[in-house]
C-alpha cells in the first residue's frame, strides 16, 4: 500500500508527488500516457509578470525545486513580449527527462500508461484505484491532478473537433477524473458568451520548417513579433482562449513566436494554408499540437469542489491540484497548487490539520480568490493567472507583484511561511 497515490503527472501531479516524497511518504504517481508533464511538454513560459513573484514565494517557502529546475533548463531569460515582461523560456525538449530524474531521486514511483478507470470507496474514503491495465493500487490518501482537458467528446462538442493535441486521447484514452469517479459533482468553467470550457492558448511549429533567417533570429532573441500581411485571412477570436492574458490586439495583428526548443506560436491555432503565405513561413509545419491548423484542446470542463487547503469536499482522503483546483491557468500555478496539495496530503497522514496559505502572499491569495470567484456565475466566465488578466490586475492593486527577491522573502517571512514545505514536524520517518 502507498501512503499517497497521485493521479495525473502534469506539472501539478509532479509537484505534489515530489513534495510528498520529500516528507518521507511512499508515493505512486500514475500517468495515463507514456510521458509526464502534459502541457508542460509544449508550454515553456515561466516567470512572466506575477509568475516571477509566485515562483520566488515558493522558493522561499521551501517548495521551489521545480522552478529551480526550469531555471537551469532555460533557453532564454528576461524575455519581454507583448503584455509580458522578464519571462524565462525553458527547453521543452529537455524538461521531461529532467523532472523524471528528480522524481526518481526523491523515491517517487512513476507508473506510465495507467489510466484510472474505477475506484473502490468505503463510505466517504477511497481505498484503491483500478487502472486500465487491471492494476489495483491501494493508498491512504489520494490526489486528483487529472486536469480538466478532454476527453475527446468535449473537444468535439465545445471546440473544433479532436485536434490530436499533446493529451493524445486517441492513443491513450481520454482523461478520467478521480473527483467524478467518486460521484462528486464537478464545476464547469465558461466562456464569456456562456458556452462551456476554453481552448488552449498556443501551438508549436518545427523551427526547422521556418526560413533559416527566422530561425536564426528566433534562437538569438528568444522571440519574434511579425506583422500579419493584409492578404492573409484569419478569423481568430481570442476571447475563447484559456490564456486571457494573451487576448490582446498584438496577438491579432502579429505572429508572436517564442523559442522553447520548438517555435511556440501564441495563438490556439492558425490555418496552415494562410500561415504559409507569410514570408519565412512558406514551408511551416506544426509539431505538437499535431492539428495546430484547426484547433486545440478544450479545458476547464471538470473542476473539483475544494477548500483552500486543496482538500476535495465530499471525500475524506482526496486532495486536488492544478486545473482541478479551479480556473487557475499555467505551469507556475499548477506547481504551486501541486506542492501545497502534496504537503497537506502528508499532514493528513500525520493527523495534522491542513495548511491554508495566507492572502498576504500571492500564492495564498490566488487560491482563496479563485475559490470565491468560482462560487459566482460571473466568476466562472474568467480565467485567473499570475501573468495577466483578472488576477494579475488584483496583484497590482494589492501590491503583491514585485521582482525584488529580498522583498518577496521578507513578505514570506512575515507571513510565517518561510521554509514551510521543508517543515520536519509532518515528516514521515522510515527505517
Amino acid at each position: 500500500m502507498y501512503d499517497i497515490v497521485v493521479v495525473g503527472a502534469g506539472w501539478a501531479g509532479c509537484g505534489a508527488a515530489l513534495e510528498a516524497a520529500k516528507a518521507g511518504a511512499k508515493v505512486a504517481l500514475l500517468e495515463r500516457t507514456d510521458m509526464i508533464l502534459g502541457t508542460g511538454l509544449v508550454g515553456g513560459i515561466m516567470r512572466n509578470n506575477g509568475r516571477y513573484t509566485a515562483a520566488e514565494e515558493m522558493i522561499a517557502m521551501g517548495g521551489g525545486e521545480l522552478f529551480e529546475l526550469t531555471d537551469r533548463l532555460a533557453r532564454h531569460r528576461n524575455i519581454d513580449f507583448p503584455g509580458h515582461r522578464h519571462a524565462s523560456l525553458y527547453d521543452v525538449t529537455k524538461v521531461q527527462r529532467g523532472v523524471e530524474e528528480m522524481l526518481a531521486k526523491a523515491g517517487v514511483e512513476i507508473r506510465y500508461e495507467h489510466r484510472v478507470d474505477k475506484l473502490e470507496i468505503d463510505g466517504d474514503c477511497i481505498r484503491k484505484v483500478i487502472t486500465s491495465k487491471g492494476a489495483e493500487i491501494e493508498g491512504k490518501v489520494f490526489l486528483d491532478a487529472t486536469g480538466t482537458a478532454g476527453p475527446m467528446k468535449n473537444c468535439i462538442k465545445y471546440g473544433n473537433g479532436c485536434a490530436m493535441c499533446i493529451y493524445r486521447c486517441p492513443t491513450f484514452g481520454g482523461r478520467m477524473s478521480l473527483t467524478e469517479l467518486a460521484g462528486l459533482k464537478e464545476i464547469t468553467g465558461k466562456k464569456q458568451d456562456g458556452s462551456i470550457g476554453a481552448m488552449s492558448g498556443s501551438c508549436k511549429l518545427l523551427k526547422e520548417s521556418l526560413s533559416p533567417e527566422l530561425t536564426a533570429r528566433l534562437e538569438r532573441d528568444g522571440k519574434l513579433v511579425i506583422p500579419i500581411p493584409p492578404d492573409v485571412k484569419h478569423d481568430m477570436d481570442l476571447s475563447f482562449k484559456v490564456c486571457q492574458q494573451y487576448n490582446l490586439k498584438d496577438y491579432m495583428e502579429n505572429i508572436v513566436l517564442l523559442d522553447t526548443g520548438l517555435a511556440k506560436l501564441m495563438t490556439p491555432y492558425f490555418p496552415l494554408e494562410q500561415l504559409r503565405k507569410i514570408p519565412g513561413f512558406e514551408k511551416a509545419r506544426y509539431a505538437d499540437p499535431y492539428s495546430g491548423g484547426i484547433g486545440n484542446s478544450i479545458r476547464f470542463t471538470a473542476m473539483a469542489p475544494r477548500d483552500n487547503t486543496l482538500k476535495v469536499r465530499g471525500i475524506s482522503n482526496l486532495f486536488c491540484a492544478g486545473e482541478k483546483v479551479g480556473l487557475l491557468v499555467g505551469h507556475t500555478e499548477a506547481i504551486c497548487t501541486g506542492v501545497l496539495a502534496g504537503y497537506n496530503a502528508v499532514r493528513m497522514l500525520r493527523d495534522l490539520a491542513g495548511v491554508e496559505l495566507p492572502d498576504s502572499i500571492a500564492v495564498g491569495d490566488a487560491i482563496a480568490f479563485v475559490n470565491r470567484q468560482m462560487a459566482t456565475e460571473e466568476g466562472l466566465k474568467y480565467k485567473y493567472t499570475f501573468s495577466g488578466s483578472v488576477y494579475f490586475d488584483r496583484m497590482l492593486q494589492r501590491n503583491l507583484y514585485t521582482i525584488d527577491r529580498t522583498e518577496i522573502k521578507k513578505r514570506v517571512v512575515e507571513s510565517g511561511c518561510e521554509g514551510l514545505f521543508n517543515d520536519f514536524t509532518c515528516r514521515i520517518l522510515r527505517k
